[in-house]
């Protein structure tokens, strides 16, 4: 246990901290009592080992169960494609020799969604490399009416990365390649299988970051990104991809080419036809490649770790925080402490602060790391001395700042391990955002294992997810549509960022009018007549 931390102190470390990553000189028995407090100094206490090095005894068995087919778990019919032939197979090696794949070890790993609760039957692989090859393969599908499921870091959330039955998977893992970046601008333009944290190196190595950034950047792609529409943790900087995605290039169902592949940053002329392939995850086209704006890179980032006594608190904290910090914040995260709990039960993290009913972590990012230590620091010494915040630590070094966003970051991957997990990922008015959550813990009761909440509450995003030991049809009943009702009367979105992908496509009503349903069954229709792209996905299944 962190002994609490009177503001003056934390205010005073904070500034200590900065003094020494600029390699000031400071008097040792100026700072004895922070000293004597190490978890404030390192987020893994006093012997510095990283957040890496432990692994859960609760780890995922690589002799998990097996995946249930979908089609087998969910009420689904398929529709009426063609299956794929041996002259089907032949032509697909033709236009892409030696990269058709057909064994079925091989095929599970695309089959099964990463949370592990949908799984499909494809039995063929395609890995293009081009968007040439992407045109060939779509307008051969086109003809023959076969059913392609595109496929990115296979990161999804909804189930909407992996077929539902033996849809043709067409992975973009082999389209990695950066076509071009202007170091004035800070365009970067790329294929859409170029995995989101290589990409994140090559700008930052540039002067320049991506401006989103996700917990599964690491293997997810951003083609996959801008069709799912991701939001992330850099949302509250830089805004959603609706406005930093500059161009698209595009394969339709029946293989044209529709190369938007702009960089400009201003272009007013006729519709923004990128925009409808900005989250339409994979239903309309096949994004092969992007042109992305990318933001200067902060020359100095702090992050705060801060536990609050009330979700009021909270709000509160964030409302002094937009008001002090301004223009250099860049993140705003909550959790509660059952999140907590969960990850330093499964993962083996460390908290850096006392427990504490509520957690938050506040990033700034800016140019001057004078001024932006000022402003930090008058913020925390209000909210300290004010009572919102109780206890806190900060980072300015990139060790440290990686382990706090770990806390964070990982909360996912930590659920995963704690049973099988019901995900839902809501707009919410910001005043109603956690209210859901012990609502949700009295309606369930010893149903559920754990009901948790974490999110980006500067965006109105909560991030709910309950746990239990195994898939219940009874839980579920208990849990839908309850949430999504609960979340249509305070006129929320049932999708902030994860998408609806096939677990979410029934529910796209409770956040859409008839007369939106309606105009994008006609959008599908024109754009894909057959219904070949990504089926059974986004759009209700009467659609």
């Amino acid at each position: 246990m962190v002994p609490h931390l009177v503001p003056r102190q934390l205010v005073r470390l904070f500034r200590w901290q900065v003094a020494c990553a600029r390699g000031a000189s400071v008097q040792p028995r100026t700072w004895a009592a922070a000293c004597r407090i190490p978890s404030l100094l390192s987020p893994w206490g006093a012997t510095g080992t990283s957040h890496l090095v432990c692994r859960s005894s609760s780890s995922t068995s690589p002799c998990a169960p097996e995946v249930v087919l979908t089609q087998e778990r969910y009420p689904v019919t398929r529709l009426p494609f063609s299956v794929v032939s041996e002259e089907d197979l032949e032509a697909f090696e033709r236009i892409i020799p030696g990269r058709v794949v057909t064994d079925p070890e091989v095929l599970e790993a695309s089959n099964v969604d990463w949370l592990r609760t949908v799984r499909g039957g494809s039995k063929v692989l395609l890995r293009p490399r081009t968007s040439q090859e992407v045109a060939h393969i779509l307008r051969y599908c086109h003809e023959r009416n076969l059913a392609v499921n595109p496929q990115g870091g296979n990161t999804g959330m909804v189930g909407g990365s992996v077929p539902v039955f033996d849809e043709i998977i067409l992975s973009t893992a082999q389209m990695n390649q950066v076509i071009s970046f202007h170091s004035v601008s800070g365009t970067l333009v790329c294929q859409a299988g170029c995995v989101l944290e290589e990409l994140s190196h090559y700008v930052e190595e540039r002067g320049f970051v991506m401006p989103l950034d996700l917990g599964a950047k690491g293997s997810c792609h951003i083609g996959g990104n801008v069709a799912t529409n991701a939001g992330g943790l850099r949302f509250l900087r830089y805004g959603s991809l609706h406005g930093t995605v500059l161009g698209l290039e595009v394969v339709l169902a029946d293989g044209t080419i529709l190369n938007c592949l702009t960089s400009l940053r201003k272009d007013n002329t006729g519709y923004d036809l990128k925009q409808l392939f900005i989250g339409s995850e994979g239903t309309l086209g096949v994004i092969t490649a992007v042109s992305i704006q990318c933001p200067p890179k902060p020359t100095a980032v702090n992050v705060a770790f801060l536990g609050c006594p009330g979700f009021a608190e909270v709000l509160q904290t964030f409302s002094s925080c937009r008001g002090l910090l301004g223009e250099i914040l860049s993140a705003y995260e909550f959790m509660d402490a059952e999140c907590m709990r969960l990850v330093t039960h499964h993962l083996c993290l460390t908290s850096p602060v006392q427990e504490s009913p509520f957690y938050v972590l506040i990033e700034t990012s800016g140019s001057r790391a004078e001024h932006d230590a000022e402003k930090l620091s008058d913020f925390l010494e209000q909210v300290l001395s004010s009572g919102l915040v109780t206890d806190g630590t900060v980072a300015t070094d990139q060790m440290k700042l990686k382990a706090l966003w770990a806390l964070r970051e990982r909360i996912s991957e930590a659920l995963s391990q704690d049973g099988y997990v019901y995900k839902y990922d809501l707009s919410l008015p910001t005043e109603r955002l956690y209210d859901l959550v012990p609502d949700l813990r009295a309606r369930l009761g010893s149903r559920a294992k754990h009901v948790v909440g974490y999110g980006h509450l500067g965006d109105g995003n909560l991030h709910l997810n309950v746990t239990s030991e195994a898939f219940s049809p009874l839980l579920l009943d208990a849990l839908e549509p309850y949430v999504y009702e609960w979340t249509a009367r305070q006129r929320g979105s049932v999708s902030a960022e994860h998408g609806l992908g096939f677990r979410k496509r029934d529910v796209l009503s409770y956040s859409k009018p008839p007369e939106a349903l309606r105009l994008m069954q006609q959008l599908k229709a024109l754009l894909d007549p057959q219904g070949i792209l990504n089926p059974y996905k986004t759009l209700p299944a009467q659609a």
